[in-house]
């Protein structure tokens, strides 16, 4: 997420909260790692336990937006800060291993967005949701159409078995769900290409997360024209066909997605921020409706928990809200055990059919402020009942939480930047 400093309003943090060094925090794809961009380079860091792993200074500028591929030396950049050091419709591919670009991606616009997955980069445009090959010399696969998505809202599963990526769609509030596991190579495109080394950034174990160890080879470059499709006929013969699930979500545009690392479910926000509702990826039946509050708020993150069983929800009023999704129990387990562990409920409920939404609607069953009232960024920590915080004064908070009573404890308060 982009922390700097936005445009002051009431309600917001005050100038002094926010770190001027800081442009641009994220978590990798399990919450395990978080990494920043600054006005001179990145940093990595250990999520829960806290602890920096490594920093990289550059002499020639900063670092706008950073994505991570779980927590292997892979890493994306775009340029940003007083001196960007790459253009901002260029990603570049990072190989820490060696210090060095080993690819590129060029665009006629402003990139807004960049994810990786185990074998492929989304980059979000404008008005465009790209799909390339992460290798060493990228191939384009994909370009869809997007409604206007200034925000960059996408996101695409997690998870080693699933591949599925949602972004907005061509009428504002819809969602665009594509399973890129189903696509299939055309005839006469199967790549040749190796893929790039990877090499841990931390413990062996976890190193890689069955990425093939191969051979890298040297720097690749493209660029792709302003409409999506690329600038050279041989890219051209190589976009995959695929089927697309479309979801009319909400009634403005989408402001923030995720997606649960099997790829099952679908949160999503739109600009007015006061529901989250969460649909089968599937089916595209929904499944939850969730009230973050009633007045307007701006939706910074959301993020599923590793089993999908929590939601945790970040917006500008300064407060981070955890939903329950598991199973509704029936009426004699919430009788007997722990009605305060669902969502909570109106008393009206049962007249749901006469009354308006509103009173329908789940509500948190835990939240807590985060201080200064700055923008954060939330995930799950390593222990199931707790959240990881990252904030733009340059603060990472970890917050456990009770599943029974809703109450939440800030276990401890790190400085990064």
């Amino acid at each position: 997420m982009n922390v700097g400093r936005p445009v002051p309003r009431a309600g917001s943090g005050t100038q002094e909260s926010y770190a001027p060094e800081l442009l641009y925090a994220t978590f990798n794809q399990d919450y395990g790692c978080f990494a920043i961009g600054t006005q001179t380079g990145f940093r990595i860091f250990n999520s829960d336990p806290y602890k920096e792993k490594m920093r990289r200074e550059f002499k020639d500028g900063g670092i706008g937006m950073v994505a991570m591929l779980y927590r292997s030396n892979y890493l994306a950049f775009v340029g940003g800060g007083r001196n960007p050091r790459f253009p901002p419709n260029k990603v570049m591919l990072w190989d820490d291993a060696s210090s060095k670009i080993i690819a590129e991606l060029e665009f006629r616009s402003d990139v807004l967005s960049v994810q990786l997955q185990r074998d492929r980069i989304v980059v979000v445009l404008r008005n465009k949701c790209i799909v390339c090959s992460l290798e060493a010399k990228p191939r384009h696969l994909h370009a869809f159409e997007t409604a206007d998505n200034d925000r960059g809202a996408m996101a695409i599963s997690g998870g080693s078995e699933s591949g599925i990526l949602v972004f907005p769609g061509r009428q504002k509030g819809h969602i665009q769900i594509v399973d890129l596991h189903s696509c299939v190579n055309l005839p006469g495109t199967q790549d040749t290409a190796s893929p790039v080394a990877v090499h841990s950034l931390a413990a062996p174990q976890q190193a890689g997360v069955g990425i093939q160890r191969t051979r890298s080879r040297s720097k690749g470059s493209f660029s792709i024209e302003s409409n999506g499709t690329p600038a050279s006929p041989q890219l051209a013969a190589t976009v995959h066909p695929t089927n697309i699930n479309i979801i009319a979500a909400h009634a403005t545009s989408l402001s923030a997605l995720a997606v649960s690392s099997d790829g099952a479910m679908v949160a999503s926000a739109s600009e007015k921020g006061t529901l989250i509702r969460i649909f089968d990826t599937m089916s595209g039946r929904l499944l939850h409706e969730l009230r973050r509050g009633v007045d307007r708020a701006d939706i910074y993150s959301i993020a599923f928990s590793p089993d999908s069983t929590r939601l945790c929800v970040s917006s500008d009023k300064g407060t981070v809200h955890i939903f329950n999704l598991e199973a509704k129990q029936s009426a004699a387990q919430q009788s007997a055990a722990a009605t305060a562990a669902g969502n909570r409920q109106s008393n009206l409920k049962f007249m749901k059919d006469l009354l308006p939404k509103y009173f329908s609607s789940e509500w948190s069953f835990a939240h807590f402020r985060v201080a200064n009232e700055v923008r954060c960024i939330c995930g799950f920590g390593s222990e199931r009942n707790s959240v990881v915080v990252l904030c733009a004064d340059g603060t990472a908070q970890k917050y456990s939480f009770d599943s029974y009573r809703g109450s939440c404890v800030r276990e401890w308060y790190r400085k990064f930047i």
